[in-house]
């Protein structure tokens, strides 16, 4: 009697550890799933730090985080551990942060810089406001981010409790807490150094690699013009210039035209002046496309700063933004094409807008010589401004004197200067049935003109013969 109750005992038994193991094995699948779809990149939980990041009123990081196209990547990190993520406030976003340096983060090229930006804001731990640390941690960037804390802050700082990330202080702490991680709050953006020095070195002149255009003009000792490279000379034939011409002393080593500022041995830093005028542009506002055209485009500016070295002088006339929108692709992709525009918009002299402005007073029409030799531009007066060009490339005198040091004069026009069209059909010539056509349509005119005259001669004169009483004897008179 007491075997089959130890069996039934013992089946019992079995059963139960049975079913417990496969709930155990249940729930170990399940949660393998779930972080295995995580770490895809596939659908994430809904109570996830990440949505509650893109729903928070964080949204200037938000926009930033889609824009860099980081959302697979925070996904998965999410799915491997806890996210600590340091958001910057709107404020800091949008009006505290140096607007070139928003532009270049935002501009395609610099996707790279973006992202590394933004993943130096995430730690992969999770990091509670109450047990804050006094330590460096890594961030997904790859860099390490520094924590600490102070018995004191003042400003925005102070409801952090003195937390400070970085350089940042702590101004919402545990603004966002979820499961799979936290978002604190901080006053202001952090930079990683790699992301600075790649922005420093994007606004540096020395880092100038554009490829100098083939057929660039070379300067003229003689006249003190670019023109073309001289064609190679055989052995034996004589030289292209004259010996007088050939030992005369360049412009590197004759006195300056004009003096500079601060210089008393006519010699110039070019590459510095020319960097400072550019800055100005910059900081002036709207003259941006202008400047990424020099700088980016073409090796204008290494070759203007070269020139000023040598003791030229240069009045650059600048477009400023709503003209450089109106150029074409076609206009830009030729080749060539942007340094055919840059050389039309420089003239060898050193003018100011008063200068300007009384030559055109002056002698009605002034044409300046311009680095695109031999081309001109034609300056004239009008509506009390200095007036470009003609017809409808013209362009005004915008902005007077924007960067004037004694060596290179900045003057902001409206339009875009284009070189005269060269390729205009010739007048067609007069054919001979229509040159006596009009030969005869201007004798006409000469005839009925003198009729005219005669027949008030005639008037004047019967009226003075009726005076006199003798009119009756003219047969004209009647």
């Amino acid at each position: 009697m007491a075997r089959p109750s130890l069996g039934g005992a013992t089946v019992l038994l079995f059963l139960l550890v049975s079913v417990a193991v496969s709930s155990v094995m249940t729930e170990s699948d399940d949660s393998t799933a779930t972080l295995a779809a995580a770490s895809s990149g596939g659908q994430i939980n809904s109570n996830s730090v990440l949505v509650a990041l893109l729903d928070s009123h964080y949204t200037e990081l938000a926009e930033l985080v889609e824009k860099a196209l980081l959302l697979p990547t925070l996904e998965a990190a999410v799915g491997r551990h806890n996210l600590t993520i340091f958001a910057p406030r709107n404020e800091a976003l949008e009006r505290d942060l140096d607007p070139e340096f928003k532009r270049f983060l935002l501009e395609p090229g610099n996707l790279r810089s973006l992202q590394t930006l933004l993943l130096y804001h995430v730690v992969p731990a999770r990091i509670p406001s109450e047990a804050w640390p006094h330590s460096r941690h890594p961030t997904l960037a790859g860099d390490h981010i520094h924590l600490s804390s102070s018995s004191s802050s003042s400003g925005e700082g102070s409801s952090g409790g003195g937390k400070m990330v970085g350089l940042a202080a702590v101004v919402q702490p545990d603004a966002v807490v979820r499961p799979d991680g936290v978002i604190h709050g901080i006053e202001r953006l952090l930079v990683p150094r790699s992301v600075q020095e790649d922005f420093n070195r994007r606004r540096s002149l020395a880092a100038i690699s554009a490829v100098l255009p083939t057929g660039a003009p070379e300067v003229d000792p003689r006249t003190h013009r670019l023109k073309k490279p001289a064609p190679p000379v055989p052995a034996g034939a004589p030289p292209v210039l004259p010996i007088y011409d050939a030992m005369a002393p360049g412009p590197s080593l004759a006195p300056a035209p004009a003096p500079g500022p601060g210089s008393g041995k006519h010699w110039f830093d070019g590459e510095s002046q020319v960097k400072d005028f550019i800055q100005t542009l910059l900081l002036y506002g709207g003259y941006n496309e202008f400047a990424d055209i020099l700088v980016n485009l073409t090796s204008m500016a290494t070759e203007m700063g070269r020139l000023v070295s040598e003791g030229y002088v240069l009045t650059v006339l600048a477009p400023n933004d709503d003209a450089m929108a109106r150029l074409t692709t076609d206009q830009l992709s030729e080749p060539g094409a942007p340094e055919t525009i840059m050389y039309y918009h420089l003239i060898p002299e050193y003018q100011t807008e008063e200068s300007m402005y009384n030559a055109v007073r002056r002698f009605g029409k002034v044409r300046y010589d311009t680095l695109r030799v031999p081309h001109r531009v034609v300056a004239r007066e009008a509506d009390g401004s200095v007036k470009f060009g003609a017809g409808e490339g013209s362009a005004y005198l915008f902005d007077p004197d924007i960067y004037t040091d004694g060596r290179i004069s900045v003057q902001g026009i409206d339009a875009v200067l284009f070189l005269p069209d060269e390729d205009a059909p010739p007048a067609s010539p007069v054919s001979p049935a229509a040159r006596k056509a009009e030969l005869a349509q201007v004798k006409a005119k000469t005839k009925l003109k003198a009729k005219l005259r005669r027949g008030k001669l005639l008037e004047i004169g019967c009226s003075l013969l009726g005076v006199l009483g003798q009119s009756s004897h003219f047969a004209t008179c009647q």
